[in-house]
């Protein structure tokens, strides 16, 4: 019996177990139930939800109409402008246009976009809300390419701080004209410039300006260029006018460039100049020697063409003279004058042979004197001949004068095996040939060097 009243007991106890861990129902009566605080998590609100009837609870964008600029119908609004340059790419002479990578950064007020806030002292936006809002419509002019960099996302960025100023910066690469003047390349500086305009505001509606003057343009200091040296940049602006539009405010980025001059001179002026001394070894090689001055003077000449065509290629095709031209084309007459100066040479002493051999078809038979010999010594005889005229005395010996060379009629007489008089004329007829030498070589062997050097001092102290 005890363990029957156990028994009841126990399976009493079971179901009461099993009703105590079965969910409750509870009756709905009309009323939302309160939630119950936890004290192990409290979850902060987030003001970046949106509620329903309020797209942008700060900004109150919707509530405006911002296809008009701020204060329209008043006073021009004023835009601030800085720019910090981080690159310049490439200068190009053929195109005459620069590429330069910058951050264009606009300041002004909007008070549409006011909000107010204890704790936020501004709010930062990307590109998606550039276009619910009025920014300035500022563009380059004289630009052929330009693009705001997008990797990984759109370079733009928009920061709205509490009373509705605006900060608007975007990283941009734009390429540009720049009106350059060769006339003394490569010794040349170029002042280039980039010009940023509003497209459809006049200075009546928005009045663009530096921020800070010339402190608003900042530079790297690793810019650098390989055939220039970046001297300086400065910021200016003034007022254009265009006909149908009216006035608009603009401003300028200068920056000057001079051209590094070494690359120019062993690419062009030392081969200009080695060409030109090259052309003047002609006047020490013997006249008679056609081919060898021939072929030195059409290889300098032939040089010279290649260099200049090769300065061309790389240049604009201007119609002014440029300082690279005077030079190249200076050295190029110097070295086809000396082509010419052979020319010269080689005729003037064919005319010479040809009277001096006609001289002696006329000259009479010498009577009282052994048979006679007939030589012209032009200064090109070597010692073999020389010394073949030891058979001949003085007093035998008839020259005649005539320019360059010397017609001398030996007679063989009896005292030719005398020492002394053999070793006189072979030092009267060594002195011979030696002066005998052509005169316009002569005249050319100091000549040319002298007026070359003086044409390089005048061209340096002019263009230098």
């Amino acid at each position: 019996m005890p363990s029957c009243r156990r028994f009841i007991l126990f399976l009493f106890c079971l179901v009461v177990l099993v009703e105590s861990r079965k969910p409750r129902t509870r009756r709905w009566t009309g009323q939302p139930e309160a939630a119950r605080p936890s004290h192990t998590y409290r979850k902060n609100p987030d003001a970046t939800q949106t509620r329903k009837g309020k797209a942008q609870p700060l900004l109150r964008v919707e509530e405006h109409d911002f296809t008009m600029r701020p204060a329209f119908g008043g006073p021009a609004i004023p835009v601030g402008v800085d720019v910090q340059v981080e690159s310049l790419d490439s200068i190009s002479e053929v195109d005459m246009d620069f590429t330069m990578t910058l951050y264009l950064r606009h300041y002004w007020r909007d008070e549409r976009l006011a909000f107010s806030s204890t704790s936020n002292k501004s709010m930062t936006f990307d590109s998606r809300l550039i276009k619910k809002i009025w920014v300035p419509d500022i563009f380059f002019v004289h630009s052929k390419r330009s693009f705001t960099h997008d990797t990984t996302t759109d370079n733009i960025m928009l920061r709205v701080f509490p009373d509705g100023h605006v900060l608007y910066s975007m990283r941009i690469t734009v390429s540009a004209m720049c009106n350059m003047d060769f006339s003394h390349f490569p010794l040349d500086s170029q002042t280039c410039s980039l010009e940023l305009e509003s497209y459809a505001y006049t200075d009546e509606d928005l009045m663009l300006h530096w921020k800070n003057g010339d402190e608003s343009l900042k530079t790297d200091e690793e810019i650098s260029l390989s055939q220039f040296l970046i001297q300086k940049f400065h910021t200016t602006s003034r007022l254009a006018f265009y006909s149908s539009t009216g006035w608009y405010n603009r401003l300028y980025i200068n920056f000057t460039l001079r051209r590094h001059i070494f690359f120019f001179l062993l690419q062009t002026y030392f081969p200009a100049t080695l060409m030109v001394m090259l052309s003047w070894v002609s006047f020490w090689i013997d006249r008679r020697a056609v081919p060898a001055r021939v072929s030195l003077g059409i290889t300098t000449v032939l040089t010279m063409s290649t260099i200049i065509t090769g300065v061309n290629a790389s240049m604009p095709r201007v119609s002014y003279i440029k300082a690279v031209d005077i030079y190249l084309w200076v050295s190029f007459v110097f070295v086809f004058l000396s082509v010419l100066e052979y020319a010269a040479v080689n005729y003037l002493t064919t005319v010479q042979e040809r009277k001096e051999r006609q001289l002696r078809a006329k000259c009479p038979c010498t009577c009282g004197m052994l048979p006679s010999r007939t030589m012209m010594l032009d200064g090109s005889y070597s010692e073999s001949e020389v010394n073949s005229l030891a058979g001949y005395t003085r007093s035998h010996i008839v020259t005649e004068e005539r320019h360059d060379r010397t017609v001398v009629h030996l007679a063989l007489g009896n005292d030719s095996t005398s020492p002394r008089k053999r070793g006189l004329l072979k030092g009267q007829l060594g002195l011979r040939i030696f002066q005998n030498t052509h005169a316009i070589d002569k005249y050319s062997r100091l000549i040319f060097p002298a007026a070359y050097i003086l044409f390089n001092l005048i061209y340096w102290s002019v263009f230098s």
